[in-house]
């Protein structure tokens, strides 16, 4: 007999949740480190470290920033304006960052230097820069939601034209491409499988990781449609696998065994309702998808396990000001990399 999954019968006690933050912008994605430290994306161009003490300081270019943005300039069309989406930590202690709004790659260093990676590949715009990962070799694996513009017409086109690439000693190049909406990745504990959210599709998918960096037998993980767009995901040690569903604003976890169990749901049961019927009908507009949302975390996105001993949960969001978070009965993976 195996151990008794602990997320069986479990749920998140509304009540127990707590806030970290104040006035923060997009928090899509976030980093925590041992000591207590966070560092979120911000839509001022750039990281906010939120220290174990509440202190916050934005890591970011010097630059001037409209806060009346208005949604449709923010969240559908998403040009010209500097979004960082996802982030990675290098050895080094910099940020690589996904720019979803500037289409690009870009380095930020604890000095608040900015350096562009990569905005194109072969002449061409490398489209919406999504997420980023290290591996064990110090890889950048990154991903591409959509080349379409505005991005949300990719939804109802059912257009696969999203992929993943991977920047290393030999540059940029696409190593799997043909997603639905691909949005965050990770690796398994061995680096044996590349795990994929096909935010569109609304599906998990993994591809097999090669010693050359090529990834094969691609397959889908869990259920072949998930009941919402999936957004950020983790693992915890126990093999469960951590899915945020975004403007849905539910938290579920696909078991080793491809059962789905739902730990919280925020959202607006009439607005997701919409939301679906219209996403089966490929009529979803910005306005049906602006009105589906949670309180916690609205348009719930990344998810991160942190603290000392891992079982820390901190929810990024796209449209909160602040990052909630709760224990879990499990901890969760550990990443190849912990820096303070």
């Amino acid at each position: 007999m195996g151990k008794e999954n602990p997320l069986k019968g479990w749920q998140v006690d509304r009540a127990s949740i707590g806030f970290v933050g104040a006035d923060l912008q997009r928090p899509e994605c976030i980093i925590a480190q041992p000591d207590g430290t966070l560092w979120s994306a911000d839509a001022r161009g750039g990281v906010m470290r939120i220290g174990s003490d509440g202190s916050q300081r934005l890591l970011a270019p010097q630059q001037s920033v409209g806060e009346d943005i208005s949604f449709e300039q923010r969240y559908v069309q998403s040009q010209g304006v500097s979004l960082p989406n996802g982030l990675a930590l290098t050895a080094e202690g910099d940020f690589i960052i996904c720019n979803w709004g500037m289409d690009r790659i870009e380095r930020l260093d604890r000095q608040g230097r900015l350096h562009v990676l990569h905005d194109n590949l072969d002449g061409k715009p490398l489209g919406k820069t999504n997420f980023p990962l290290l591996d064990s070799k110090g890889r950048i694996w990154f991903t591409v939601t959509t080349t379409m513009q505005p991005w949300t017409d990719s939804i109802n086109s059912g257009v696969l034209d999203g992929y993943i690439g991977v920047i290393d000693e030999q540059g940029l190049r696409i190593v799997a491409e043909g997603f639905g909406g691909t949005n965050e990745i990770r690796f398994d504990d061995n680096e044996e499988w590349l795990y994929v959210v096909e935010s569109n599709a609304r599906r998990i998918s993994r591809l097999r990781l090669q010693a050359d960096g090529s990834l094969t037998d691609r397959e889908v993980y869990g259920p072949s449609q998930l009941e919402g767009f999936p957004d950020g995901f983790a693992f915890d040690s126990f093999g469960n696998l951590w899915v945020t569903l975004v403007m849905s604003d539910k938290l579920i976890a696909i078991t080793p065994e491809g059962e789905v169990l739902t730990l919280l749901d925020d959202g607006n049961p009439q607005a997701t309702a919409t939301l679906n019927q219209h996403y089966a009908a490929k009529t979803l507009t910005p306005e049906i998808m602006a009105a589906a949302r949670g309180s916690l975390a609205p348009w719930m996105a990344s998810l991160t396990f942190g603290g000392p001993d891992l079982q820390t949960v901190y929810l990024g969001s796209l449209q909160g000001n602040r990052i909630p978070w709760f224990r879990s009965p499990v901890a969760g993976q550990r990443l190849i990399h912990w820096h303070s």
